[in-house]
Formats: structure tokens, C-alpha cells, sequence
């Protein structure tokens, strides 16, 4: 009788155990169905990809990006539009896991829970996306950083309402002919799976005074009557801080503007650890920015064990500092904003997000006070009106900075040039980075200049020539 209860208690056991495995694989396939579809394993399952009854996906003005005609998925036929825009909307692969085609693969596939991937034509409703880039802009960008055979970034986004109007990251291929990358090329792509606006950190060079400005916009008093000296180098904590020439006497407009690096130094040591840190993360530098549900890659401010002449560097964006381009145009356009921050998005559908559970629509933090960005908003006009000269970016009333990070290991430097445009009918913040090439103003000042001039066309502004 006990043996025959035993018996009855452990098959009572497995079938509520059997019962409850179906209950829960029963929620996982309604709850993560289309995440399962998405998986790369799964991408045959409608053929080309995954992408053969798949929706198109438009720029900002309509263009098709991407289209599926006769069960192929089909791209731009400019090239420059395909690869500029490689990383943004994906190729028949999911390896760029940030993409369009790869985040939101079921929404384009039109994937239902009762018909799966197989709901019968006439069912069928529009699964098209569009997206804020503007094709000709990216376009744009993309032939100037593909000219220089470099890795990089350009990226350009409304700060008023968070449209991202260029997003581009080079090396790319052609979305229309992947390669095949084996053991013998996987050098000369390296990387190229990877998103550099939103996934890439960088060091920043100059372009990191922004920071250290900020600091001492709000902790130095004094520091609009005060000058320094510039002999083009200068002891700092035992070692030599230089600069790229001898300023001679500056205030801090013309340290910013001629990017004297001993001036952004002697600040940094005299603000010390706590207060650059404390700006530095107030800014976001060490803090990641959501773009329709990816977060960027995090910048790096940690002078928590640097020595005096380390700290030195570090308020010239040397040292350890990382910045990521999209973190760089998001403080641009704070400064823009009167120091509110702006969240940006790539997708101009919201009900596609709103799919997802994203909110996109978010203001963003304020990232300075007031007084902060006005102050940071002159300097940065001064530095084109004096130095790089207010013919550039076709008329556009620009802000701006940049910087050339000094790598090590007998590389060239890292090019960067970031800012913004004050008019009212073209409010973009941009940042551009080429890895590897030299001066900022040099290699990546065209590609800033390019996209933006493109970008103001499309927006229809006035001043642009």
C-alpha cells in the first residue's frame, strides 16, 4: 500500500511538473516569440535572411533604404547611401546587432503570433519603418571619412527635438554585397560590425577643454580677468606639459580658441580631482546616453589615482579621458539648449517604439546650468569667429571645438571636431572622429563641415550656401 502511494505522490509530482513547464513555455512563446524569430539561428526562416516578405525603411524625405522585390531584399542604389548607412539600417544579417533590420526585425517581417511568419498576403498590413537620417547627408559624410581609408564617426542630431539627421561609421561595406571576411581579410575589417557613433569610445584631445571650461566657468570667480602665459610648454608635477606653439599672454576665450593646452592644465590641477570629477560626471562623461533603447558606449573621466601632472593632462583631454561620438553631440546640443539635454532618436515612427516600450520623447537632464552654456556658448562662437573662421559650414552661424588626441604607440593622432549651429532654422549638433589621422581641424573638420552643410539643406535652411 506505502509502495503504491509513493508511486502515486512522484507521478502526481512529474505531471505537475510536466504541467507546469507547459504553462511556462506557453508564456515564454507569447511573451519573447519575436525575440526568438529574431535570433540569428532563425534568420532562414523566411528566406534572404529573414527578410524576404519584409517591409521598407525610409529616410526622413521617403527615400527607400531598404526594400524587399521578388522575395530579395533590395538598397539604395547609390552606394554612398548603402554604406554610409550600413550601421543604421543593417544588411541581410543580424552581425550588426544595433540596426534597424536587427532591432526591429519582427516589426519589419510583419511577425504574428498566430500566423507566425506565414499571415496570408491579403492580411497583411504596412510593416515599414521610417527613420530621421536624411540620406544625402549621410551620403556626404560618408565620402569624406571614406576618402581618408580611416575608422570614424559622424554624427548629427536635432537638440530641439532629437532627430538624428546623419549617423555614420566607417570602415563599411556594401550592404548589397557583403564580404565574405576570412582568416586572410579579417584585418581590413575589423570592426566594421561595429556602430563607432554609438558603440566606439575615443580620446578625446581638445575637444575635453569643453569640460574643464565648465568647471571653471562655475568654480573660479575670477577666471574672466584672469591671463596666462604661454611659452609653449610648461613643469608640471615633476614633467613638461606642451603646447603645439608659444600663445605668449592669453585670456580663456583665446586659450579656447587656440587650444592652449598649458592654460587647460594649470586649470585642471588648480580645480583638482573633486571638482573636475564632479563636472565630469555632472556633463555624462562617465555615464552612458539611451538612444531608442541602446546605450551608448561610456566616456571615461577617472583621475582618482592620477598624479599632479596626469591631473594636468587630463583637463586637456589626454591622460586616460574617453568620449563617445553621440555622448559628445548630445553635450553640444545642451550648450545649445541652454543646458538641457535632449534625447535623440533614429526612428521617426513612434508606434514602432512604442512596440517595444520605448519612449523616445524624453528631455533628456539638464547637463549645465544656464549661465554655464551661455558662457560656454560664446566661447565656442569666439573660437570659429577668431580662429577657424566664420566662412566655414556654408554660412551656418557655428560653435564649435576640436581636438587632436595624442594615442601612443608611434600612431597618428585622433581627429575631432564637435558643435553646434545657433540658427534657428538649423539647430543640429554634430561630432565627427577619425581615428588615426591627424590634426582635428585637418581630417575631421571637412567631415563636420560636409554633413552639415548637406544637413541644413535638408532642413531647408536659409542661411546655408
Amino acid at each position: 500500500m506505502k509502495r503504491i502511494l509513493r508511486r502515486s505522490t512522484m507521478i502526481l509530482v512529474v505531471t505537475m511538473a510536466f504541467i507546469g513547464g507547459l504553462g511556462y513555455l506557453a508564456v515564454e512563446l507569447v511573451m519573447n516569440a519575436e525575440d526568438w524569430v529574431d535570433q540569428p539561428y532563425n534568420a532562414h526562416i523566411a528566406g534572404n535572411g529573414g527578410l524576404a516578405q519584409a517591409g521598407a525603411i525610409y529616410d526622413r524625405g521617403g527615400e527607400i533604404l531598404a526594400q524587399t522585390v521578388d522575395g530579395e531584399r533590395v538598397y539604395n542604389e547609390n552606394e554612398s547611401v548603402r554604406k554610409g548607412l550600413l550601421h543604421v539600417v543593417g544588411d541581410n544579417s543580424l552581425n550588426i546587432s544595433t540596426a534597424a533590420q536587427s532591432m526591429y526585425r519582427s516589426q519589419l517581417t510583419g511577425y504574428n503570433l498566430i500566423w507566425g511568419l506565414n499571415m496570408p498576403q491579403s492580411l497583411r498590413v504596412p510593416h515599414d519603418i521610417n527613420l530621421t537620417v536624411d540620406a544625402n547627408t549621410c551620403a556626404a559624410a560618408y565620402d569624406v571619412l571614406n576618402s581618408y581609408d580611416k575608422k570614424g564617426a559622424c554624427v548629427i542630431y536635432n537638440y530641439k527635438t532629437g532627430e538624428v539627421i546623419c549617423s555614420v561609421s566607417t570602415k563599411a561595406y556594401d550592404p548589397q554585397a557583403p564580404p565574405e571576411i576570412t582568416e586572410e581579410n579579417e584585418s581590413e575589417y575589423d570592426g566594421v560590425y561595429l556602430d563607432n557613433v554609438l558603440s566606439s569610445s575615443y580620446a578625446p584631445g581638445s575637444i575635453f577643454k569643453i569640460v574643464t571650461t565648465a568647471a571653471a566657468i562655475e568654480n573660479i570667480p575670477d577666471i574672466y580677468e584672469r591671463t596666462w602665459e604661454c611659452s609653449g610648454s610648461k613643469e608640471i608635477g615633476g614633467s613638461d606639459v606642451t603646447c603645439v606653439e608659444a600663445h605668449g599672454t592669453v585670456n580663456l576665450e583665446q586659450a579656447m580658441a587656440h587650444s592652449c593646452n598649458i592654460v587647460f592644465a594649470e586649470l585642471a590641477v588648480e580645480l583638482g580631482q573633486d571638482i573636475m570629477t564632479k563636472t565630469a560626471d555632472k556633463i555624462g562623461i562617465n555615464q552612458s546616453f539611451d538612444v531608442d533603447g541602446v546605450k551608448t558606449a561610456k566616456g571615461e573621466y577617472d583621475v582618482s589615482e592620477a598624479n599632479t601632472n596626469q591631473l594636468a593632462w587630463s583637463g586637456v583631454g589626454q591622460y586616460n579621458d574617453k568620449v563617445n561620438p553621440m555622448q559628445m553631440a548630445i553635450i553640444c546640443g545642451a550648450i545649445a539648449n541652454g543646458g538641457q539635454s535632449k534625447n535623440p532618436t533614429l526612428i521617426k515612427d513612434t508606434s514602432v517604439l512604442s512596440v517595444l516600450g520605448i519612449n523616445s520623447s524624453g528631455s533628456g537632464k539638464e547637463l549645465f546650468n544656464p549661465d554655464t552654456a551661455q558662457k560656454l556658448d560664446e566661447i565656442m562662437r569666439y573660437t570659429i569667429t577668431d580662429y577657424y573662421g566664420d566662412n566655414l559650414f556654408g554660412g551656418l552661424s557655428v560653435c564649435a571645438k576640436t581636438g587632436t588626441a595624442e594615442v601612443g604607440e608611434n600612431k597618428e593622432p585622433t581627429a575631432w571636431m564637435v558643435g553646434y549651429s545657433k540658427d534657428e532654422d538649423c539647430p543640429l549638433a554634430f561630432a565627427c572622429v577619425v581615428e588615426e589621422s591627424g590634426f582635428g581641424f585637418t581630417y575631421a573638420g571637412p567631415v563636420a563641415e560636409a554633413a552639415m552643410i548637406q544637413a541644413a539643406k535638408s532642413l531647408g535652411a536659409e542661411a546655408v550656401q
